[in-house]
């Protein structure tokens, strides 16, 4: 209860999105469609919640203080060297060839404005509402992805799928968007479609939404399923909507949100993490291998609340901290090679002296890449999108 309660201030304005949002078959990656307002180029934002820690999935192994701070986790065992400094945690060792066909890139110590208190909920709040404050206002009720849709004219009522099991603030609020579950199976007869139709037809809210749903649902169910990578298993549900999505980023759909959970490590990191970063490489190459040419013409952001204490703690695991790592993927990437400024682990280096200093706002390369996909004017980037955002130079991060 206590999670739905504090995400009230962004899940306000999901009763003015459009009428699939509403309906009742929700929820987790969302999916903005208008080929003809938006191009060719495609936008996927992953949040990874529970905190991330940037600085195991890319380890900074060409830092002597890394290894002193983390005794356990910092042995740089089985490590792929990326540069001169950091090397690529080996769970994710299926995305090398990306680093080196520069479809695959990093931001070390990147945070959003949020510090200190160094809460799930509030830095989740934040880091999708897209605002410099530390703590949500009731005023605010979209996400920053929402808003830059808004931003868009023409946008047409398909803008959206949400598609998982969490509600996705990031792409709540005015412009249009849809929803698919993958775990909810509808199934009905023609004489049960006939009833519902007639129940929701006096109600322009539900009988639009659930026309829609049906219709997915029989296109799913007519179809084959999506085919997905060897080795599924465990990455089943991971293939199902990395599957689904790349259906759609394959013909108009244009933009893409997913949620991905359990990233809090707190405890016997070494044992969890792998398995998080595993689902994610997943996610990426079943994207790259199903989307086709639509790829090259893709940039993916994965990003994270906050990021983990630089000390490794006494149960083998990490806390909250402050500063941590971006990944950024695509055809339309610069990549092969770590984006921001690495501030060191000297402890007067550190944020409170324990945490990875923050060099750069992570709204920022949303707002850039935003921009660079899109020709989005600056200033609406910066008043309405981020508001108080001050994107800085453009860091050249898109082909």
């Amino acid at each position: 209860m206590q999670d739905v309660t504090r995400r009230l201030f962004l899940r306000g304005g999901l009763a003015a999105a459009c009428s699939a949002a509403a309906h009742p078959w929700l929820t987790t990656v969302t999916f903005a469609q208008g080929a003809a307002q938006l191009g060719e180029n495609r936008l996927i934002v992953v949040i990874l919640r529970g905190a991330m820690d940037g600085l195991d999935a890319v380890q900074p192994i060409g830092d002597p203080l890394f290894a002193r701070m983390r005794p356990k986790l910092g042995t740089g065992a089985g490590v792929l060297p990326l540069d001169g400094l950091f090397g690529l945690h080996p769970a994710m060792a299926g995305l090398m060839p990306l680093w080196t066909s520069g479809e695959l890139a990093f931001v070390h110590a990147t945070s959003t404005p949020y510090r200190d208190k160094r809460s799930h909920f509030d830095g989740q709040d934040i880091l999708e509402a897209g605002t410099g404050l530390d703590v949500p206002v009731p005023e605010v009720r979209d996400g920053w992805l929402n808003r830059m849709l808004q931003a868009v004219p023409g946008i047409a009522s398909e803008t959206a799928y949400a598609v998982g099991r969490e509600a996705q603030p990031l792409l709540a609020g005015a412009a249009a968007i849809r929803s698919w579950t993958p775990e909810v199976t509808l199934s009905l007869s023609a004489q049960s479609r006939l009833l519902l139709e007639q129940v929701y037809h006096d109600d322009a809210l539900f009988r639009d939404a659930g026309g829609e749903a049906m219709d997915l649902a029989a296109e799913l169910a007519g179809g084959a399923a999506p085919a997905s990578m060897e080795g599924g298993g465990k990455f089943a549900d991971t293939d199902r909507l990395a599957g689904f999505a790349a259906d759609r980023l394959k013909g108009d759909t244009r933009i893409a949100a997913f949620s991905l959970s359990g990233w809090d490590t707190h405890r016997r990191q070494e044992g969890a993490l792998p398995q998080q970063l595993r689902g994610l490489e997943r996610l990426i190459l079943v994207l790259r291998e199903q989307m086709g040419s639509a790829w090259d013409r893709t940039m993916l952001l994965a990003m994270t609340e906050f990021g983990r204490t630089v000390a490794e703690n006494g149960s083998a695991g990490t806390d909250h901290g402050t500063g941590g790592a971006m990944l950024m993927a695509g055809g339309a990437l610069k990549g092969g090679r770590i984006y921001g400024r690495w501030p060191g682990l000297a402890e007067e280096a550190l944020y409170e002296r324990r945490d990875l200093m923050p060099t750069s706002d992570v709204r920022g390369w949303a707002a850039w890449a935003m921009r660079g996909l899109y020709g989005l004017d600056r200033r609406v980037l910066e008043q309405a999108v981020f508001p108080g955002l001050d994107m800085g130079d453009d860091p050249g991060f898109l082909r």
